[in-house]
């Protein structure tokens, strides 16, 4: 796969990147570093959660989550269809939250979605948006060897995927502890 339309380098006028990956592990703080970045814009906020509440403890993750938000954003749950979500949250300038591309890819390997299609589409849906978009995405590939075909799979397109978004993007952090590092800034 080697989805290379890339969007311009371009910033709002709050210094919000056009297009930002936030990557990190499990709790390591990455969601609510991109609200942060997210809520400095000026043009409005719109958060599309790619997760579907299959149970208690999901439903009860995704409450919280929406109240850690407050009122001041639009709220769009799209498990599969990113890229429509996406330039319709973007309009008039609208900055749009992510959260996240690898709940996004687990939807689409679960649906059997050809993975390496809706990557390309996603990164060639990036320059139409009319707002900036931050993604949160979950970094898997630093542990070991998964034991198990499917699991290797997933890990395999998290990865292929975090690239195709990460050389479409202007920004580029990886979060630990809570602790941003840049690790790309094209602007």
């Amino acid at each position: 796969m080697s989805p290379t339309a890339a969007t311009p380098s371009t910033t709002s006028p709050d210094g919000l990147s056009r297009v930002t990956l936030v990557l990190g592990g499990a709790r390591s703080g990455k969601s609510r570093f991109a609200e942060a970045l997210v809520e400095g814009h000026d043009g409005g906020h719109a958060y599309i959660a790619t997760a579907a509440a299959g149970d208690p403890e999901m439903a009860d993750r995704i409450r919280r989550h929406r109240a850690r938000r407050g009122a001041g954003w639009r709220n769009i749950e799209e498990p599969r269809d990113l890229p429509p979500a996406l330039i319709d949250a973007t309009g008039g300038g609208t900055a749009a939250l992510v959260d996240c591309l690898t709940l996004w890819l687990s939807n689409l390997m679960a649906a059997g979605l050809d993975i390496e299609d809706r990557t390309a589409t996603l990164i060639q849906a990036l320059p139409r948006l009319g707002g900036p978009v931050v993604f949160v995405s979950n970094e898997v590939g630093l542990g070991i060897v998964p034991d198990n075909a499917l699991a290797r799979a997933f890990r395999d397109h998290a990865g292929a995927l975090h690239q195709a978004v990460a050389a479409a993007a202007d920004r580029v952090y990886f979060v630990t502890a809570g602790l941003p590092q840049l690790l790309k800034d094209s602007r």
